[in-house]
């Protein structure tokens, strides 16, 4: 039989079933010979026998549905604990040598890496008597249940059943001085600093936020870094006969802790670290100038380290930040990502004697992408041919005859054979087999771009060539601009939609509503929509990289997002940047003569070409990527039905090739099952936890410019002009409906679905790419200063906020162009840095 009480020196961290996370932990430091205040745990099973014996266990559920909480925890509050569960702790508290203890909650779930649980369960210091001590315990188990807990437990997956709690109870230490210390810095993430928050009196001021403590940075042998005095609003200590009393506090302006005290503490933070083998979150107290151990949990939602990067990883990181605006899944891990356009870009370089590009550069850490770390490409003995691979390439294959190719028409044929396919329709063996048929069938793109990308390049340097002389160079992006592809064609037939919003207010008010069953209504116009749909719907909403973005066709909302921002103005001018571009260089001296511009006209029609080259293979590369996506939510959805997932979606949390391995889920042994579905939950736990930690500091990607002086953020300057307007914070297609006619868009990201609201933003301001990447040629071609690589616009600058964007900064001596704000509000700017 379990017992109901064993002493902290009996357990460790492989009882987390039986002492619960804070006991199993703090067992493992006093097997390490840490000092710990001596105590015991009422285990699990304690709490196990109570809610069987008092009927608790089966009223739990009901209570839950209703999600009365409170009820639950008055149960507690009136269970009558067993009388040989009751002499048990006593007798174990007489062992530790009477006197006050503090009694903490101590769940299955809790002070584990990737769900810390701090503050949701109850802790009670200073507890004295019998009756208060048993009272304690009773409250913590009650505690379980506190609304807090419940949602936290809800939002990382953790259900009831798998969660119970255990109590432990501990010689209460009166402390000068505690505080927490991390071993890691929460903030940046630098694995060689220790971070101190200290405060006189008990912890307990620190870790509910009640005090300004003492901040210190050490580094590894507890030398201070960086000290900021605390403000000691309140001090938290023990009162005599048992609880705890207030007093004001008093700022000194002196350091609470001695260098003697903060080298002790980073001895013990790094043993303890070395214990666990991972950061550690640890609380702590002085008492009698001695350092005592009172909890210790792995660090959650720490952030990478922080990495310096060269110039080629920087582009390689600036790349990855455009395409990965969201977390990648292990789904995504093991099917678009390494087949999609990354993987066909690494493709064609390793076709050139370039092997590793974006190989590794996505770390994973319990099965979930913790951080972007870009690796520079390595080069391979192939790579000396590569100058004559290139040229028998450009010379054998003309861009503007990619279409005739016979492996681009098989393609085509082959996306229609799988698009006409019912994933629900399918036996299992049939289904498992379509996501490798979807991911096999981008084959013959990847294959195109290899052969018909030198042409292409070349023909674009020959462009770029014959601007030099002209002193013209700097206009090749915008002359490429006007190349006519299936994303302009995309957009001309979204503005023919928004025509008939415009003229229709009935219709208008239900797409400016976003309200798709309005909009369906409309007979004659939703069969244009849905029309558009299965032309233009495999496009990707958030990323092209990721097969856990939705497409176009399953969340059509985005798109009448798109309608309500094209609707809400005329159209604009279809020339743009490049059509004015072209009639600069058409009045240049030397190109009076017809001769001359036919000459140029011929290398602007041919760079363009090899322009839309580039862009419709895209374009066409993401056709199979709903059938991907059909394939593996059907996936989910058996999973789901067999009690393996919660959600048809959460099949993201696997991989494919684990997917494949466990058979079908109608005849899937039930051992199976189980790991497939603990192996999703702890994904999803994990993901969870991450959810608020940046895959890279984008300041390593884009470095810091110097003096910022008078600007808020700055950047590349990726389209010219200067212009004042307020800002409109938009972070995924989803919100593409808020964005007004003016609005300077600020967003972390852009890809071709973003297009239609170029032509509505003053401006244009991102936290990543650079002057190729999408949102700079598209913003230059709608004319509209842009600023790109800010790193943190989107966390600076803030909605309605009137900021000038100067798209011309960086171009010869840096200037700054201040427009004169609207009803006088102060001037703050976004510039672009040198170039």
């Amino acid at each position: 039989m379990t017992p109901f009480v064993v002493p902290l020196t009996a357990v460790g961290r492989d009882d987390l079933a039986l002492a619960g996370g804070k006991g199993a932990n703090l067992g493992e430091l006093i097997a390490a010979g840490l000092p710990v205040p001596d105590g015991f745990v009422v285990t699990t099973a304690a709490y196990a026998e109570l809610i069987d014996r008092c009927g608790i266990a089966e009223r739990i559920p009901r209570l839950l549905d209703a999600g009365d909480g409170a009820g639950i925890r008055a149960e507690f509050a009136t269970a009558e604990i067993p009388a040989a569960m009751a002499e048990a702790i006593t007798a174990a508290y007489r062992e530790l040598g009477q006197g006050p203890v503090a009694v903490r909650s101590s769940a299955t779930a809790e002070d584990l890496p990737g769900a810390a649980f701090a503050g949701q369960q109850d802790t009670y210091l200073n507890v004295e008597g019998d009756d208060a001590r048993l009272d304690a315990v009773r409250r913590c188990w009650g505690s379980l249940w506190t609304d807090r807990a419940i949602a936290y437990r809800r939002r990382l997956g953790i259900g009831p059943e798998q969660v119970r709690i255990a109590v432990v109870v501990q010689r209460m230490v009166n402390p000068d001085a505690a505080g927490v210390m991390f071993t890691a810095d929460p903030v940046s993430g630098d694995r060689d600093r220790i971070v101190v928050d200290a405060s006189p009196g008990l912890g307990e001021a620190v870790v509910s936020g009640r005090v300004t403590p003492d901040h210190y940075e050490l580094d590894r042998r507890g030398t201070v870094l960086a000290w900021t005095p605390g403000r000691a609003e309140v001090v938290v200590r023990a009162a005599a006969g048992g609880g705890l009393a207030e007093e004001a506090g008093q700022a000194t302006g002196e350091r609470l802790l001695g260098d003697a005290a903060l080298a002790g503490l980073a001895r013990l933070g790094v043993a303890v670290q070395d214990r666990f083998g991972r950061p550690m979150d640890i609380e702590w107290a002085l008492a009698g100038g001695r350092v005592w151990l009172v909890q210790a949990r792995p660090m959650t939602a720490l952030p990478p380290p922080p990495v310096r990067l060269n110039a080629i990883q920087r582009r390689l990181g600036e790349m990855l930040l455009d395409y990965l605006p969201t977390r990648p899944y292990p789904m995504d891990m093991s099917t678009w990502i390494p087949y999609g356009p990354a993987g066909m870009m690494a493709e064609v370089a390793r076709s050139l004697g370039v092997r590793g590009l974006f190989e590794g550069a996505l770390e994973e850490q319990d099965g979930v992408v913790y951080r972007i770390l870009p690796r520079p490409p390595r080069l391979t003995p192939k790579a000396l041919a590569a100058p004559f691979l290139l040229l028998h390439r450009a010379g054998r294959f003309d861009p503007a005859r990619w279409t005739e190719d016979p492996r681009f028409t098989g393609f085509l044929r082959e996306v229609e054979r799988l698009r006409g396919l019912d994933p629900a329709a399918m036996p299992w063996p049939e289904l498992i087999r379509l996501p490798r048929r979807a991911l096999d069938a981008v084959r013959p793109i990847t294959e195109l771009r290899r052969d018909y990308l030198p042409r292409g390049a070349l023909m674009v340097l020959r462009l770029v060539a014959a601007l030099l002389p002209l002193g013209a160079a700097a206009m090749w992006a915008d002359l490429l601009a006007g190349a006519r592809t299936r994303t302009e064609d995309g957009n001309r037939a979204l503005e023919r939609l928004a025509a008939q919003v415009r003229e229709d207010p009935r219709l208008k008010a239900a797409v400016d509503a976003l309200d798709l069953d309005r909009v369906k209504g409309f007979t004659g116009f939703w069969a244009e929509f849905t029309a558009f749909l299965a032309e233009y719907g495999h496009r990707e909403t958030g990323s092209p990289v990721l097969a856990s973005s939705p497409t176009w066709e399953e969340t059509p909302e985005v798109v009448l997002g798109m309608l309500k921002v094209l609707a809400a103005s005329p159209p604009s001018p279809s020339a743009g940047r490049s059509g004015e571009a072209e009639r600069r260089l058409r009045a240049h001296p030397w190109l009076r003569s017809p001769r001359r511009w036919a000459r140029m006209a011929r290398r602007i029609a041919a760079a363009r070409t090899a322009w839309a080259f580039r862009e419709d293979t895209h374009f066409y590369f993401t056709m199979p990527l709903p059938v991907l996506r059909r394939a593996l939510l059907e996936i989910g959805a058996r999973l789901r039905d067999a009690g393996v997932l919660e959600t048809a979606e959460d099949v993201f949390h696997l991989r494919l090739e684990e997917v494949e391995a466990a058979g079908d889920p109608a005849t899937m042994p039930r051992s199976r099952r189980e790991e497939l579905a603990a192996t999703a939950r702890a994904r999803a736990a994990r993901r969870q936890e991450l959810a608020g930690v940046r895959l890279i500091d984008p300041r390593a990607v884009y470095p810091d410019r110097g003096d910022l002086g008078d600007a808020l953020v700055r950047g590349t300057p990726g389209g010219g002009g200067t212009v004042t307007g307020p800002v409109r914070i938009i972070r995924d297609p989803s919100e593409f409906g808020r964005l007004a006619e003016g609005e300077v868009l600020v967003c972390p990201n852009t890809n071709p679905s973003w297009t239609p609201l170029f032509q509505r933003a003053a401006a244009v301001v991102v936290d990543a790419g650079g002057i190729g990447s999408h949102a700079a040629i598209v913003a230059r071609e709608y004319g509209l200063p842009a600023v790109l690589g800010t790193a943190t616009g989107t966390a600076v600058l803030t909605d309605g906020q009137m900021v000038t964007v100067d798209g011309d900064a960086g171009v010869g001596q840096e200037r700054l162009m201040i427009a004169v704000p609207r009803s006088g509000e102060a001037r703050e700017t976004v510039r672009g840095g040198e170039r």
